[in-house]
């Protein structure tokens, strides 16, 4: 497609356009806190433009629909969030890998196993993201932040992995970042953020994508 050959055109035409998007709620929970983090995105963050896309929680779906509004826009890159309950940090995920392996359904009962997210592709694509300087930036900020090597192997990462494989000849960049639980989500067991902190936290993320261009 002309927008998928034509890159990082609205760099050279004004504002850099980064699509942000987020998933709703699945496994039985009534929140997710990347849902409630995208509508408190401003509109534009470090000097870029910020496209807000809701995604479903549904295999296959999430990427048709990230691709369409990316190439739509012609985004110079593609920054997607996730939650990973038991996390205690923000985590900006290095590598997504080509395998589908869900523990259970997603929100259209689809629980694929041991399947590839691209038949014949490559067992793996690295973020085209800056992890290591969107850590940094948000540790800034005193919020807690590391870089991960595991996307999983459910939506999130078949969306991840999705998006690396389908722009890896442009020059579109594209990344994921897991965030925890929030406090509204009420987990005793299990590490929480305010959502405030995750807010600021993707921001942070953000504003380094956007120098990094």
């Amino acid at each position: 497609m002309e927008s998928k050959q034509r890159g990082a055109v609205s760099c050279h035409t004004g504002m850099m356009k980064i699509l942000v998007t987020a998933f709703d709620a699945f496994g039985g929970e009534e929140i997710n806190p990347t849902e409630r983090a995208l509508d408190r995105l401003p509109d534009e963050i470090g000097g870029a433009q910020i496209i807000k896309h809701p995604v479903p929680t549904v295999f296959g779906e999430a990427l048709k629909q990230a691709i369409a509004v990316a190439e739509k826009e012609n985004v110079d890159a593609v920054v997607c969030l996730g939650q990973a309950g038991g996390r205690g940090h923000i985590t900006p995920e290095r590598v997504g890998i080509n395998l589908a392996d869900a523990s259970i359904p997603d929100n259209a009962g689809n629980q694929p196993s041991d399947e590839p997210v691209v038949e014949g592709g490559p067992a793996a694509y690295f973020s085209t993201l800056p992890v290591k300087a969107m850590v940094a930036a948000i540790q800034e900020a005193e919020i807690p932040a590391q870089v991960s090597t595991t996307a999983g192997t459910f939506v999130c990462n078949h969306l991840l992995y999705g998006l690396l494989h389908h722009f890896k000849d442009t020059q579109v960049k594209a990344g994921f970042i897991h965030v925890p639980f929030i406090k509204e989500q009420a987990k005793e067991n299990s590490p929480m953020l305010e959502l405030t902190d995750v807010v600021q936290g993707v921001e942070r993320a953000i504003s380094a994508v956007a120098k990094s261009a």
